[in-house]
């Protein structure tokens, strides 16, 4: 079927900011998708939260629409853009939901706009447990035996949950435990869990039937121990199917398919099981009624019996289609939306090969895996258990000829510190019901777990029967730590053939290096004298039946035949510039600097350059095969890198090597690459260095006149103590290189720092920590630059709404500032060009001042790409991350368009957080970074961009109502008396403890007193928990004030209560109440300001 010509303006929604369980997979699918349907000559309307994303850059569609992804806001854009159509399967269970809301709120049919690429029944009847059950039924297979839960209504109207948990216990005999609950609607299993006892099951029924939109949850018989699976299949309206990619779970059922490693394609199905699981799969996505897109079926086997269920599908595109993808080469989005715009299989092409057409099944000769990164150091108080309800942050793929090699690579790339399997340390390691306790255990180091208590002597039968894993993949690992047996027994093997056979399991220089007692250079010295090196082999999707025109890569080592591995890299004589990305995705390090690198890429492509992407992450847009001009899928290790290198070098011209748009992934690389005499581009790794070296750097503020807190240097204990009492408490401490305020602390007392350095870090010599004086009540402010070494331009500025002290990755700012003055905003331009001059910055760069009593002072300078900047690039529309890729490559600014950042608009960055993910972690923001991602509101004033902000990241709220205020000392203040006023004027009543309560009283404002949770009861959890509090705005000082308001936090998460932190945000969040009361929040797209 050709493609249609009925329709012309197709509406496509995001999926908002990144969360645990939808995260910049739905950045790649939507740019696909964008680009896709652009090409076929269609208008394309894009509404999206999320400033970070390549998706809402302003030349990916015709209409951007940055703004809170809300079926009133949505509604509101329908009526300005009129589209045909709307494509909800591209951002994830946001978009899918929201399409939902419209097609029943009426305002699809109102305004005459098309469901495409799946209809409201379909989507429905995969989404709907109740239907879902009903439609395998129909098919005849089997469902885990389960019930739907569904809570009833209150008179008002709102859901009655405790009613609906009372239908959950009813079902309990019929089901029994364990049980897993499974809410409806929702994404990564927010709000489910697996249930071993009565307490728990209600617990997980609450939550579920919270979490679900719907208030629905499925009540599943235990699965635990089972083998899980996933089709990724794709359909179109002729009724052609194919299978993409059959995904096996290295993990048993019982932990979210998003956090158990997986590989590809299936391995342990017999041919029988997988002809059964890939008919049923293609009859699944029939009766559910998908025929225009991609789909992913779960399914589950129990290894006993054959016994095999389905478990559910998601009738768009998914986390696990990002993976199929970047696994075989099959573009499912791009795919996905051309099939919703009336193509079929057949009449579309394989852009991998050229020849074949989509309708060509993928087929792979090499094994892929897939490893979650996790972060639960970043909460303490958070059980690193894994289970149904994901709670990894990002993920790592490898490709390699080997499950061994494949899996060796996948934990070499994750960030770690990992070079493959490493030692674990066990506590009393002699006893085996130590080792098997702790093997039992879901945890994300189970694998390592594994592999040691190979080590230590058990034996499969013992490992299987603690993990459930299957044996085929317990005896690879065995086969892997037999053969290091030898490394450390024999040393380092002296002939080329031992050498090979270690590489081609997949063992890593620096895990060769470990196991031989020799450094990692000493090891790849003699492996290069022994003649092994790395060949590449290209991403076909057909099993090397025909040639691979993309050149789209992997590194292996195979044994060579007519006396030469065969490699397919191919390198040209262009003149060429590679690219480090950032690897997995982690907290600190996000999308935002893989947009710089996809950056880089399109600006010096667009230049005449030949760019090379490195990356090992399969959730981005960095890693799409049509991104950069050669792609290699590897891991971000010295040694990986310098394979690449070697290769590109024996053919054209390398310019170099950008290691500053990737985070501190590629800039850990930089010395050693700059040694082995490779350029790199932009700022020197000398200048780096010498912004993170604090002596260093504090010279240099010196030379330069400016201010820095009073702060030291540690390499010892004792030596902290000492500078302590020079710097005075409170404190802010860190260890030295770090990102992401990762192990960040803000320190009061002695006690405190005692307790730090005993538990957070190692203090050292090559681990010192570094302490500053923490400036109470200064205003943050961060200022993004581009300098040519010449030249500096200021492209953002923005102030932080949150005061010094939270991590600026977590804090809400603004763009231009709100309140500076205009000859603090002066200075802060002075000063940034005389640091950019100073450290000779070739490229981007980041600073971060704080403002106190008009003194401005330096907290740190990262002469790199940073955060923010995809969000000033959208605020004052910019490409600045290609801007400064071409300065890297030489260029001078002058030869750019720079654009103001002082902007008559404001635009408001507001950071999302993970809690509802970690039960019992307090959420009050500090030093150390938790965000997983971010929103932006844009408007002509900052407090309806704030408000847009919350709206964006999922905030609600109240318009009137009970508000709860309780701050300390030091903001007893004019600016909390206007709040306070304020909120009183637009209706509210106020609540307050006793100190607050006496300083409202002298101050002639009415609040009502309340108790704290430790002056007895009832309290204000206890008025929290009658739902007699509808906001609360909460400061806290002290280590034992911030302890007792702990219980009062953890009910506003679990009751969704809006809360703020920081008497800034809860002052501009009552003038954002205000200016929503005042009337109706309007919509712009980005490319009309």
């Amino acid at each position: 079927m050709p493609k249609r010509t009925d329709i012309k303006k197709i509406m496509i929604i995001g999926a908002g900011p990144i969360i645990i369980g939808q995260a910049c997979e739905f950045d790649y699918s939507g740019a696909q998708a964008c680009k896709a349907l652009r090409e076929e000559g269609y208008k394309v309307i894009l509404v999206n939260s999320n400033p970070a994303t390549i998706m809402t850059d302003p030349d990916m569609a015709d209409a951007t629409y940055i703004e809170p992804i809300t079926p009133e806001i949505v509604t509101k854009i329908i009526e300005i853009e009129k589209p045909d159509a709307l494509l909800p399967t591209m951002g994830g269970q946001t978009a899918l939901n929201t399409s939902l809301a419209l097609a029943d709120l009426g305002i699809l049919e109102k305004h005459d706009v098309e469901l495409i690429g799946a209809n409201q029944k379909s989507i429905e009847m995969a989404e709907d447990r109740k239907l879902f059950r009903e439609a395998m039924d129909r098919l005849n297979l089997e469902n885990p035996k389960a019930a739907i839960i569904t809570a009833p209504l209150k008179e008002d109207g709102s859901s009655d949950t405790s009613a609906g948990v009372r239908l959950a216990v009813d079902v309990l005999p019929d089901i029994g435990l364990p049980a897993i609950i499974r809410p409806a609607y929702t994404l990564g299993g927010t709000g489910g869990g697996v249930a071993y006892n009565r307490e728990d099951y209600e617990y997980f029924c609450k939550t579920g039937l919270n979490a679900s939109p719907v208030n629905q949850i499925l009540v599943d018989e235990s699965l635990l121990g089972w083998k899980e699976f996933e089709m990724e299949v794709v359909r179109d309206k002729a009724d052609n199917a194919i299978i993409v990619c059959a995904i096996e779970n290295i993990d048993p059922m019982g932990v979210h398919t998003g956090d158990s490693i997986t590989v590809a394609p299936a391995l342990t199905l017999t041919d029988k099981e997988y002809q059964m699981m890939r008919n049923a799969s293609i009859a699944v996505l029939r009766e559910i009624g998908v025929e225009t897109g991609g789909s992913n079926v779960q399914w589950a086997i129990d290894p006993k019996t054959g016994r095999m269920v389905v478990i559910e599908m998601n009738p768009r595109v998914s986390r696990s289609s990002a993976l199929a993808s970047k696994a075989t080469g099959f573009p499912i989005a791009k795919i996905a939306a051309k099939l919703a715009i009336g193509y079929t299989l057949d009449e579309l092409d394989n852009d991998i090969t050229m020849i074949t057409p989509a309708s060509f099944e993928p087929s792979i000769d090499y094994i892929v895996t897939k490893i979650p990164r996790f972060a639960f150091e970043k909460f303490p108080g958070s059980s690193p258990n894994l289970t149904t309800a994901m709670k990894s942050v990002g993920e790592v793929m490898a490709i390699g000829r080997t499950f061994h090699e494949s899996l060796q690579k996948a934990l070499t790339s994750l960030e770690t510190g990992l070079t493959g399997f490493d030692e674990v340390e066990i506590q009393d390691k002699s006893s085996e019901a130590t080792i098997i306790k702790l093997l039992s255990q879901q945890t994300p180091d189970r694998l390592l777990l594994i592999a040691q208590a190979i080590r230590e002597g058990l034996t499969n039968e013992q490992i299987i029967n603690a993990t459930s894993y299957d044996p085929w993949f317990i005896s690879r690992i065995r086969e892997i730590i037999e053969i290091e047996k030898t490394v450390k027994s024999g040393g380092l093997p002296n002939n080329s053939e031992d050498m090979l056979l270690l590489k081609m399991y997949g063992f890593t220089d620096a895990r060769i290096s470990k196991l031989a007692k020799l450094t990692e250079e000493e090891v790849r010295k003699k492996r290069l004298a022994l003649g092994i090196k790395a060949v590449f082999k290209r991403i076909d999707t057909c099993a090397a039946e025909f040639e691979a025109k993309t050149p789209y890569m992997y590194s292996t080592y195979e044994v060579s035949a007519m006396g030469q591995a065969e490699c397919e890299a191919k390198p040209t004589g262009n003149e060429k510039v590679v690219i480090l990305g950032g690897g997995p995705n982690r907290i600190g390090q996000g999308i935002e600097f893989d947009y710089c690198c996809c950056h880089a890429c399109f600006a010096l492509s667009g230049q005449g350059y030949e760019t090379i992407m490195i990356n090992c992450n399969p959730e981005t847009v960095s890693t799409d095969y049509d991104t950069s001009d050669r792609l290699y899928f590897e891991p971000l290790t010295f040694e990986h890198v310098m394979e690449i290198l070697r290769v590109e070098k024996e053919s054209g011209k390398l310019l170099g090597v950008i290691v500053q748009f990737g985070g501190q992934t590629p800039l850990k690389l930089a010395n050693a690459l700059d040694e082995a005499g490779i350029t790199i581009l932009g700022t020197s790794p000398d200048a780096i260095d010498l912004a993170e070296d604090r002596e260093r750097f504090k010279e240099l503020l010196n030379a330069s006149e400016l201010k820095q807190p009073v702060n030291g240097v540690a390499y010892s204990p004792e030596e902290a103590f000492k500078i302590a009492e020079k710097v005075k408490y409170p404190l802010v401490i860190r260890p030295s290189y770090v990102l992401g305020g990762r192990a960040m602390e803000i320190v009061r007392d002695n006690n405190q720092l005692e307790s730090y350095i005993r538990n957070a870090v190692h203090v050292s010599g090559k681990s010192p920590v570094l302490l500053d004086s923490y400036l109470t009540d200064a205003i943050e402010v961060d200022v993004d630059a581009i300098s040519d070494g010449k030249n500096v331009h200021i492209a953002g500025i923005m102030e932080h709404i949150e005061e010094a002290g939270v991590h600026s990755g977590d804090s809400a700012c603004s763009l231009p500032p709100y309140s500076l003055r205009q000859a603090t905003i002066g200075e802060l331009e002075k000063q940034t060009k005389t640091l950019a001059l100073s450290l000779n910055v070739v490229g981007l760069m980041n600073i971060q001042f704080a403002i106190k009593d008009d003194t401005i002072f330096v907290l740190e300078v990262n002469p790199r790409a940073s955060r923010t900047v995809p969000f000033v690039a959208k605020a004052v529309n910019s490409p600045i991350a290609a801007i400064a890729a071409r300065v890297m490559a030489g260029e001078p600014l002058t030869n750019f368009e720079l654009k103001s950042s002082n902007t008559k608009h404001i635009c408001v960055k507001e950071a999302v957080l993970p809690f509802n993910r970690f039960p019992g972690v307090d959420i009050l923001l500090g030093p150390e970074m938790r965000s997983t991602g971010e929103v932006m509101g844009k408007d002509n004033n900052f407090e309806r961009a704030f408000f847009k902000a919350q709206l964006g990241a999922g905030v609600e709220l109240p318009k009137t109502g009970n508000v709860f205020i309780s701050v300390r000392n030091n903001d007893k203040s004019e600016r909390l008396l206007q709040t306070a006023k304020l909120l009183i004027e637009l209706g509210f009543k106020i609540i307050a403890t006793r100190g607050t309560a006496e300083y409202f009283e002298q101050n002639s404002i009415k609040s009502i007193s309340v108790n704290k949770v430790y002056e007895g009861r009832p309290n204000i959890v206890d008025m929290m928990k009658n739902e007699e509090i509808d906001l609360v705005m909460n400061t806290t000082d002290g280590t034992q004030a911030i302890e007792d308001s702990h219980s009062m936090r953890a009910v506003c998460l679990s009751d969704k209560i809006p809360y703020y932190t920081t008497l800034a945000a809860s002052s501009a969040a009552a003038i954002a109440i205000k200016k929503w009361q005042e009337g109706e929040i309007g919509v712009r797209s980005i490319q009309s300001h």
